[in-house]
């Protein structure tokens, strides 16, 4: 009868001991939950919501309503984010003394300085709105871009992620792209830097990479990658970490579907980089690349 009531009993003991071999499974403070993909998930409902007042969420917005309605959920991200940040501080703490307290402090202030530049970010993505409108024909309004377009979801969740990544936050940056870069297609490292006007047309497959650094009114097409090239490695074989290794872009670049940019070169302002093509060399400003443009060994 005992065997019927735990019939897993040898496959549960085999996975707890496994697991104890190695440090892949297991992180600094197994007493503590980790992160939450599913909070941060509603995190960016929320946030979505506060941005971009009407657009999302089940309640009607009006002169009357928006007040509380943006009160409400400001008070609800806040206590989402902070625990949730305050988990990603436990996720790397190596602290002996486990002083708690001084963490669930400092994500609170770090919640409350991030809320502070939501009107900024908000700014931000209007710019990437009106760029959306007017780099698609088929746009017929600029709310169309905030409602259904990819690349206003993944730029949505990169710009709260790169504002939380620069104030300090581990972790929960990547977790909150890597929700959207499921959703969409559009895979953006939250480190990367970019700048307003930004359009991503169609988005399924784009690649921006950690180092990338990206101008103001840059348009790119679905399946470009900006991506590195083979990277150095240390003594004992690994790869060297925290060097740039991604293309900087300057303003007002066009790059077509399926191109490939890798490498820390620099594409100059007001380039045109035609669909499929290869780049691993640097581009004048002004210049229009139609042929593979590739170093000997480029890998």
């Amino acid at each position: 009868m005992e065997k019927q009531d735990r019939p897993f009993e040898k496959v549960i003991r085999h996975l707890i001991s496994t697991g104890k071999e190695g440090h892949l499974f297991h992180h600094s403070r197994p007493d503590i939950s980790l992160p939450s993909a599913a909070e941060l998930g509603k995190l960016m409902s929320l946030l979505k919501e506060i941005i971009f007042p009407g657009y999302f969420g089940d309640s009607p917005i009006n002169s009357e309503s928006i007040a509380y309605t943006t009160e409400t959920n400001l008070r609800e991200s806040h206590r989402i984010l902070s625990d949730q940040i305050n988990r990603g501080f436990c996720f790397y703490c190596q602290d002996e003394n486990k002083n708690c307290s001084i963490c669930k402090q400092d994500a609170g202030e770090i919640c409350s300085r991030f809320i502070e530049k939501l009107p900024a970010i908000r700014q931000t993505l209007a710019t990437d709105a009106l760029a959306a409108y007017n780099g698609d024909p088929a746009a017929g309004h600029i709310s169309e871009t905030v409602l259904c377009y990819p690349s206003m979801e993944a730029l949505t969740h990169y710009r709260c992620a790169h504002e939380l990544l620069k104030l300090g936050v581990p972790l929960i940056p990547r977790m909150i792209c890597e929700i959207s870069h499921s959703k969409t297609g559009i895979d953006i490292h939250p480190e990367a830097e970019i700048g307003e006007s930004f359009f991503i047309d169609h988005g399924t497959g784009v690649v921006i990479g950690q180092t990338c650094i990206i101008g103001k009114n840059v348009r790119i097409y679905q399946g470009v990658t900006l991506g590195a090239r083979s990277f150095p490695k240390d003594s004992e074989g690994n790869p060297v970490k925290g060097i740039p290794r991604h293309p900087i872009i300057g303003d007002d670049v066009i790059i077509y579907s399926n191109a490939t940019i890798l490498g820390r070169i620099t594409i100059g302002h007001g380039a045109i980089i035609a669909g499929n093509m290869l780049v691993t060399e640097d581009v004048e400003a002004g210049a229009k690349i139609s042929q593979m443009k590739v170093k000997s060994q480029f890998l």
